[in-house]
């Protein structure tokens, strides 16, 4: 059992974490935030993904960290230039490495409406060109980890071995303790449609600018875990593909990119009666 509940009686623990899944679970549906009262669409917490010491993956000429910090900064100006009122949050703004519990611990301190992190794919393949190469964008919402992990996530986990005390610092992340498992569960009640609704809406965007899109999938990506407020990941392309990297490196498509979260955050802003 995890050792921040080990001194509590049985009794009061379970008191506790009733209390604490009817708190979670009174979260509204998409299409009913709009009738909640009191509820405004405030702060979006922007996190480029890796950094520092992490370089993420890389293409020919790139690498992960540098693309997604670009496009972070450009998606942070376009929504104080396009969306008044709404306050942003970056998790790094400069080529720092931050662990993956301080980016949602920051996103929790501000309160947080919405999590992005900004990520570049990567296949096996290499970097070589290849008509066949996987391509495109893709969205990952949180779930929980299956025997058979997609590489996203464990890419992604992977930062946490740059961190010395990762074993004590991200105990609270395993699944097979009882309590954990109680209360993602009720944190993925609570934000695990809104995740997915911000996900479809993206996903519909990319199509409609004529990306290759993978589509919305559920993985156990660590960063989005612990936020509490909806999150997604976006995977804006494959850097290992030269032509997605072309893409991703270059200002025209690091602009598409950012216009298509800017029209998906108004859709959502709306959506949730912000």
């Amino acid at each position: 059992m995890n050792k921040t509940f080990t001194h509590l009686p049985l009794i009061a623990l379970n008191s506790f974490l009733l209390s604490l899944v009817f708190s979670l679970c009174s979260f509204t549906s998409p299409q009913d935030s709009a009738a909640t009262s009191g509820y405004r669409f405030k702060t979006v917490v922007i996190d480029a993904g890796h950094g520092g010491k992490d370089p993420g993956t890389h293409g020919l000429h790139s690498n992960e960290k540098t693309v997604a910090l670009q496009i972070a900064k450009k998606l942070r100006a376009a929504i104080q230039d396009q969306m008044p009122g709404v306050h942003t949050v970056m998790t790094r703004a400069d080529d720092t490495f931050i662990p993956l519990n301080t980016r949602s611990e920051i996103a929790n301190e501000h309160h947080g409406n919405l999590f992005i992190s900004i990520h570049c794919n990567s296949s096996p393949e290499g970097t070589g060109y290849s008509d066949h190469k996987q391509k495109g964008t893709m969205m990952l919402v949180y779930g929980f980890h299956r025997v058979k992990e997609q590489l996203e996530a464990i890419r992604e986990n992977s930062a946490i071995y740059q961190e010395k005390d990762y074993k004590t610092r991200y105990q609270s992340y395993d699944e097979n303790d009882p309590v954990n498992r109680i209360l993602m569960n009720a944190y993925m009640q609570k934000y695990r449609q809104h995740s997915i609704f911000f996900g479809d809406l993206l996903n519909e965007e990319f199509k409609d600018k004529g990306r290759t899109t993978i589509g919305v999938k559920e993985q156990g990506i660590l960063v989005l875990a612990h936020s509490a407020m909806p999150a997604v990941m976006i995977e804006t392309g494959f850097i290992n593909n030269p032509t997605d990297e072309d893409y991703l490196t270059s200002e025209e498509g690091q602009n598409e990119i950012v216009q298509v979260i800017i029209k998906a955050l108004k859709r959502y802003k709306v959506k949730t009666g912000g």
